[in-house]
């Protein structure tokens, strides 16, 4: 149990992690396309940046409380993120725009695997940008960080990669989709499936028409439901790497290899399913959840070890890059072979 010496000692961190997202929450409305989560990121690094120029404190008062605003925080904010989703929602989409969704995820989970690894990109960040570019971006980064036990600079490295492409697909997407002349509906499904961040599918969305916008969310809420199993399966492997490493001879529990947060996840999304909670509830509590994520995404930032990230070199991004570029294609190919790209 937590003595109450060592939540004082949380204060300053936390703090400042919360400061900083308080300052992202204000800034990003008037700062075109940039979510408050990735500029809490943005502040984050400016704060490390800052600090590695600076002669160092002994000890340091913010690590304890920038951990905790990354661990959990975090974890509450993905427990938050199941109230935006229904089970209904996912038939509603069709199975069409399922096998669509599931194209996407397992190209870009298989490349970023088999990619990263040419590339010599280390295991934790290329899981990372795997699960970024397929499912569901800073979300999805924020589900598998905790899970994957990832230090700061690898979650850094990832979202900045996620929010180039994000800002790619944005600017780019409604021309292509116009240029193909998609209609409403395809686009909605194009976006929802290849666009990363679910604020970015937004934007693009809205700008190619409302139509678009209604289909885009529903099928981005389905494919966020892909971090259930993703989550899942990285537990248990983690367990058993754990296992392995130690020599133990006894098998974890089914309990222990389940993260408390998806546990929460899965009870909400089930209760919004059922109609428990209410219409009126469910912004609110979605703007919880992504002022959580802030909160967290700026404790990430500010702990990004910067000299690490700077050995990490380019290859991480080349690597984003790519796999992104199979997943638009893979959407693409999907929609065209189950009859969901119509054209105007």
């Amino acid at each position: 149990m937590a003595t109450r010496s060592s939540w004082w000692a949380t204060l300053p961190g936390l703090g400042l992690a919360v400061a900083l997202a308080l300052l992202a929450w204000w800034a990003a409305p008037h700062l075109p396309l940039i979510s408050a989560p990735v500029l809490g990121v943005v502040l984050g690094l400016a704060v490390a940046i800052g600090r590695t120029r600076r002669v160092p404190v002994r000890p340091d008062p913010l690590p304890p409380g920038l951990r905790l605003a990354a661990s959990r925080v975090l974890q509450v904010a993905v427990v938050l993120l199941g109230a935006q989703l229904s089970l209904d929602q996912v038939a509603g989409t069709g199975a069409a725009a399922l096998w669509v969704l599931m194209g996407v995820i397992i190209a870009g989970l298989v490349g970023a695997a088999l990619l990263g690894r040419a590339l010599g990109v280390d295991r934790d960040l290329r899981t990372l940008i795997g699960v970024g570019t397929a499912i569901c971006g800073a979300s999805a980064i924020a589900a598998t960080t905790p899970v994957l036990k990832a230090a700061p600079a690898k979650v850094s490295y990832a979202l900045s990669t996620v929010f180039a492409c994000n800002i790619a697909a944005v600017l780019l997407f409604p021309i292509l989709g116009h240029l193909a002349g998609m209609t409403q509906q395809t686009f909605g499904i194009f976006a929802g499936a290849a666009i990363n961040d679910t604020s970015s599918v937004l934007a693009a969305a809205t700008v190619f028409g409302a139509e678009a916008t209604d289909t885009a969310v529903v099928v981005k809420l389905t494919r966020t439901l892909g971090l259930i199993p993703i989550v899942l399966g990285l537990s248990v492997l983690v367990a058993r790497q754990a296992k392995a490493d130690d020599d133990a001879s006894a098998r974890p529990g089914v309990w222990r290899l389940v993260p408390w947060f998806l546990v929460g996840f899965l009870v909400l999304a089930t209760v919004n399913s059922l109609g428990v909670i209410p219409a009126a509830a469910q912004q609110p509590l979605s703007t919880v959840a992504t002022f959580c994520i802030t909160v967290a995404l700026c404790a990430v930032g500010a702990s990004t070890d910067l000299a690490g990230l700077r050995r990490t070199g380019p290859r991480p991004l080349v690597l984003g890059v790519v796999v992104w570029a199979l997943v638009v294609g893979t959407a693409l190919g999907m929609q065209a072979l189950t009859g969901l790209l119509v054209l105007r």
